[in-house]
């Protein structure tokens, strides 16, 4: 019986060798009749849209997060079948992806623009979901559209002094106060007007002088000799130059000359209007020369000094026109415009001090007051804008996920502009007017590119190059050979 059993065999070992030998069919082929397509039916597999590790052969849903697993699409070794001839859908600048244009052409630093087929993407790596688990992540989109974009900006504001505006009143020569008559901080003092009467023995010796420089050219001026009188001459402007100097007025000196009495004390005008803001002296008190006495400040104009954070900076500009509202007062409003914008931040509050002048003629703005500012940035008409919310920030990269057809979303870098008021974003460069971006659940969508891409790359891994390929005809020969071999020696194990 088991040399029967061994003789079949063998019979059939020699069977398959010869139709093998002479048919030439390679059974571990693909193309062999026993691999053909009915033969070679894969089970079919189910994924989850969100956690594409998740391989099963039968339907259920996924231990993660409990969706239901979706059939996987076919694959051949491992590459998804895609028709041979690719759609372009837009062209790209090789050196900066969000650079695109809908035809061919030359990037902003010269260089041939290269293509973009419908399965690729420039901010990661293409998905695709299914309708159930687009609805159930609550995917919504918004068009890219041309727009009008303005920001409006309401603020707080500072009022300050007008720094022009602003003096301080001090004796050139030492003395004391005999008369004050400015003896309040707030009085209001008018150009011209008495300040205070100063006692100076420094100054009732000038007086002395310029009388006798006064009666010395008198006797002099009528001399023979020019150069006498011209000598009395200056000796007289010089005495009165040095009053002068000592701020006593053309009024005072010229009644010191006429009458001829010497006055102890000398009094001091405001050389300025304003309201006292400071007062440093008292009656009786001995200053020095050089001190300061009060400090006047002119509160017919102010300044509001309005804090502007960085990013709302663009839409400010020097001339603008601006309201400001005073908290304290029910509907009371002022017109102004910004005539200056500070060139640097202040470190604590991080903002920027945009400077508005008003007329205050009534004294209704008061220095350190704190008023609401509101100001319209200057529209920018026809631009292309997209919902904030659909802009990714990641790093340097802003990314948007372009919704495409059959539940496809491309991930795409692009560049942003100005913020609007209304919610919408200016886009530079990256976008087609007229495509869908989207604007909720793109953090999963991004979670979900990122990790495709990172499984492509390993399952992919870039290979060294191969060595050199041999003949074909040498290599057939080297397959019969090893076949033959292996025939050999299975027979000879057979037979043993």
């Amino acid at each position: 019986m088991r040399i029967l059993l061994k003789s079949t065999l063998m019979l059939l070992a020699i069977l398959l060798l010869a139709g093998g030998i002479f048919l030439n069919i390679d059974l571990s082929s693909p193309q062999s009749p026993l691999n053909g397509p009915e033969n070679s039916h894969a089970a079919e597999q189910y994924t989850c849209g969100m956690h594409p590790m998740i391989i099963t052969d039968e339907p259920g849903i996924c231990p993660i997060c409990h969706m239901d697993l979706t059939p996987m699409k076919a694959e051949t070794g491992g590459v998804v079948e895609t028709s041979v001839e690719q759609k372009i859908k837009y062209w790209q600048a090789p050196m900066d992806p969000t650079y695109i244009r809908d035809e061919p052409g030359k990037s902003p630093m010269g260089m041939d623009l290269i293509p973009i087929y419908e399965d690729q993407a420039t901010g990661g790596s293409m998905i695709s979901i299914d309708p159930t688990t687009i609805q159930n992540m609550g995917v919504r989109t918004a068009g890219v559209v041309r727009s009008n974009l303005s920001r409006s900006i309401r603020t707080v504001g500072l009022v300050d002094y007008e720094e022009p505006k602003q003096y301080v009143v001090n004796t050139k020569i030492a003395g004391w106060v005999e008369k004050l008559y400015v003896a309040e901080t707030g009085q209001q003092v008018k150009k011209g007007q008495k300040l205070l009467e100063i006692y100076s023995p420094e100054l009732v010796t000038a007086q002395q002088e310029l009388l006798l420089a006064r009666d010395n050219y008198n006797a002099l001026k009528q001399s023979s000799f020019a150069y006498i009188s011209d000598s009395a001459r200056r000796l007289l402007d010089s005495s009165r130059k040095r009053l002068q100097l000592w701020d006593v007025s053309d009024k005072q000196i010229a009644q010191l000359e006429k009458t001829g009495q010497v006055s102890k004390t000398i009094t001091l005008y405001a050389p300025y209007q304003g309201i006292v803001t400071v007062k440093m002296i008292n009656e009786g008190m001995y200053v020095k020369a050089g001190m300061p006495l009060l400090n006047l400040a002119d509160l017919s104009k102010v300044w509001v000094l309005a804090d502007i954070y960085e990013y709302q900076l663009p839409w400010v500009k020097v001339g603008q026109s601006v309201r400001v509202e005073l908290p304290y007062v029910k509907n009371r409003s002022l017109t102004g415009h910004i005539n200056y914008i500070y060139p640097f931040v202040e470190p604590k509050t991080r903002t920027i001090k945009a400077r508005i002048e008003l007329d205050n003629a009534d004294f209704e703005l008061r220095p350190e007051m704190y008023v609401t500012v509101y100001l319209t940035g200057e529209q920018l008409n026809n631009v292309l804008v997209i919902p904030q919310e659909a802009v990714l920030y990641s790093g340097e990269k802003q990314t948007v996920f372009v919704a495409q057809r059959g539940g496809r979303f491309e991930p795409r870098l692009v560049k942003t502009g100005l913020q609007g008021e209304n919610g919408h974003i200016e886009i530079l460069q990256g976008l087609f007017e007229g495509e869908q971006v989207v604007t909720s659940a793109q953090f999963m969508l991004d979670s979900e590119s990122k990790l495709r891409e990172a499984i492509q790359k390993m399952l992919n891994p870039v290979r060294s190059e191969s060595p050199p390929r041999a003949e074909e005809s040498d290599l057939s020969d080297l397959f019969s050979d090893a076949k033959t071999t292996e025939s050999k020696t299975g027979l000879e194990d057979l037979f043993n």
